[in-house]
């Protein structure tokens, strides 16, 4: 199943907030993106030609992904055969199953194999990787079983702007006999719409760590049923049936920080601008829509960032409450008007359940305990804006010091909806940093490294007794 970031069709341009000036420009940015017609690299319709190219794609990238992902799908291509892979294209002509996935697992290979937006390609891996391998590290799941089915990063590929960023996790591609799962963004983020990189953790962080733990989503969904049980319209069944994307977003904030949800009302700000002609979060969430209503979403940020770890997190969740309440009006959930009151209870008990519930799939942990934002995230953000700003390298950081990829984009998406200026610029820049830090990533180096921090040396001497020599 393809997992998307609806593009939502909303409905009376946002005003800008003190704490906020450049929000507009940064929707704006993003709706300039949405608008773009480029759809990226046509698909690879000819069975003989895809084969070949797969087969000439061996051998450029690092062993971790040549035996699991592009030696797997090469063979499977070639046991697939011309006739039945003629079959599966005519079969879904919209490009919503087994051909759309059949074309994203060879557009992950492909893309990077032929160099396509070499730069920012690699700044994308980069983003996925870092989302991914940091939700598995041992320090982060002291006591916790590796999950069920996939411990290999996603690749990252471009395509299919009409269906916004979207993923494969890796229960859909084992259809294809590959262990990693792939990531979509429409080809224009890869030079414009900045705010659109910070759904990767919803996309990254969520749905392909999500599915990755066998059981996990129904157990959070039973705890949400329990929970929003007395509060009555609906909203235990409204919320429990979205639970693949509302757990995503929850986990996107654990990993990204505030930054995911200032970055998803400018996002779907500018989608609105471009698709309804009004910059403004929805408030209908329909009977048919598997994610919860843009305004909900608003709020769910918030009622998030106020259970991170940070000393900051009651200002920031005031700020995305204010910035969504600019956006609010008549809630209306499968059919059924909600009050506002009501609404901002649920919101509170869906945040608290899924951040801080125990579930068995994780060996009695919460999300919120195997991933957080914490005082030390904010001075890394801040240390990445103070280089954006300047152009200048980031410093050299190692361990528990060491500044990542979420780290870049969040960096990127506050400076961005704070300032309003050159956000072209920064968007570049991000992905100058996120590129420097591609090359430090072991997992992407010959060796065979399933994260990039396996490969370190663990010293007995303190730092300053090793300069002495």
């Amino acid at each position: 199943m393809k997992t998307s970031t609806k593009i939502s069709r909303p409905a009376v341009a946002a005003a800008a907030y003190e704490k906020f000036p450049g929000m507009a420009a940064a929707a704006k940015d993003a709706e300039r993106s949405a608008r773009s017609e480029d759809a990226g690299p046509a698909e690879p319709t000819d069975y003989a030609v895809l084969l070949a190219r797969l087969q000439a794609a061996q051998g450029k990238f690092p062993p971790l992904y040549e035996e699991n992902f592009v030696g797997l799908f090469t063979r499977a291509i070639q046991q697939l055969g011309a006739e039945k892979f003629a079959s599966i294209l005519t079969r879904d002509k919209k490009r919503e199953g087994s051909a759309g996935l059949l074309f994203d697992l060879a557009q992950a290979i492909l893309q990077p194999a032929d160099g396509y937006a070499t730069a920012a390609t690699r700044a994308y891996q980069e983003l996925v990787s870092d989302l991914y391998a940091g939700f598995l590290s041992a320090e982060d799941r002291n006591g916790i079983k590796q999950p069920d089915r996939g411990v290999i990063p996603p690749l990252g590929k471009w395509g299919y702007p009409e269906s916004g960023p979207y993923t494969w996790p890796v229960d859909s591609v084992a259809a294809f006999r590959v262990k990693a799962g792939v990531v979509s963004l429409p080809p224009a983020n890869a030079t414009g719409g900045l705010v659109a990189w910070s759904t990767l953790g919803h996309e990254t962080a969520g749905h392909d760590i999500l599915h990755a733990d066998t059981g996990l989503q129904p157990e959070l969904a039973r705890a949400l049923q329990k929970n929003l049980q007395p509060l009555g319209a609906g909203l235990a069944d409204y919320w429990s049936k979205r639970i693949d994307e509302t757990s995503s977003d929850v986990m996107g904030l654990l990993n990204i920080g505030p930054a995911a949800g200032l970055g998803l009302i400018a996002y779907f700000r500018g989608l609105g601008a471009a698709f309804a002609d009004e910059a403004k979060l929805s408030n209908e969430g329909p009977k048919d829509d598997d994610h919860p209503a843009d305004i909900l979403r608003g709020y769910l940020a918030a009622e998030v960032v106020s259970l991170l770890k940070f000393k900051n997190r009651a200002a920031w969740a005031e700020a995305l409450v204010r910035e969504t309440d600019h956006d609010r009006g008549r809630i209306v959930l499968d059919g059924r008007p909600v009050s506002y009151a009501t609404t901002r209870r649920s919101v509170k008990i869906v945040a608290q359940t899924l951040v801080q519930t125990k579930a068995k799939a994780l060996e009695n942990h919460a999300l919120g305990e195997i991933q957080n934002w914490r005082d030390t995230d904010e001075a890394k953000v801040s240390m990445v804006r103070a280089a954006l700003r300047s152009g200048a390298p980031l410093p050299v950081t190692r361990g528990t010091d060491k500044i990542y990829a979420a780290h870049m984009v969040a960096g990127a998406v506050i400076e961005a909806c704070e300032t309003g200026a050159g956000i072209p610029l920064i968007q570049s820049r991000m992905i100058g940093l996120l590129n420097t830090a591609h090359d430090e990533n072991t997992s992407w180096s010959p060796l065979y490294a399933l994260q990039s921090g396996n490969i370190e040396r663990h010293y007995f001497l303190k730092a300053a007794w090793r300069r002495r020599r």
